[in-house]
Parts: structure tokens; sequence; C-alpha cells
């Protein structure tokens, strides 16, 4: 019988504080906003309206400060905006040329 041992070190990864998910083939209508920095969380969210049917499932533990949450889902929820409106543009630049 043979016993492995592993050891992980915390690297640094230059990962942005948020990245866009998702799985359309499963759930179309979900969008999924990854925090990448401490705490880390994924947040479940509607692709129309960010605040509708809200999930957040927390890879780090939940902070105990209810502000740090209000603060990390105001950060997210500007992140989305501003991606919903990234792509538009994206979109409509495609179609103008």
């Amino acid at each position: 019988m043979y016993i492995f041992v592993v050891s992980f070190y915390k690297t640094t990864i230059m990962l942005p504080k948020f990245l866009l998910a998702d799985n359309s083939q499963e759930l179309p209508d979900t969008l999924f906003i990854i925090h990448t920095k401490d705490p880390r969380c994924i947040i479940e969210c509607d692709v129309e309206d960010f605040n509708s049917s809200q999930t957040v499932y927390w890879l780090d533990e939940e902070p105990k400060e209810q502000e740090i949450i209000e603060d990390l889902m105001d950060e997210a929820e500007t992140f989305y905006n501003d991606e919903l409106e990234s792509q538009e543009d994206l979109y409509d630049e495609e179609f103008e040329d």
C-alpha cells in the first residue's frame, strides 16, 4: 500500500477580481459571477436582473460583517452591469462594420 502526500503552496495567480461565467445549455437564464479574491464566492443571478433569484455560494468562510457582504455585492453588480454594457458595445460595433 502506498500513501501519497501532496502539498499545495499558495501561489499568486494574476486573475481579475471578478469573472463572468454561464452554462447556457443547462441554465440559459442564469449567469455566475465568480469573486476570486478573499472572501471568494460564486454569485448566481438571473441574466436579466442581477438582484433577481440571487444565490451566493461561499468558497471561503462567509464574512460575519454584513457590510463586507453588501460591499462585495455592490462591486459584483457594478462589474455585471459594466460587462453587459461592454458586450452590447462590442455587438453593436460588430454589426456596424
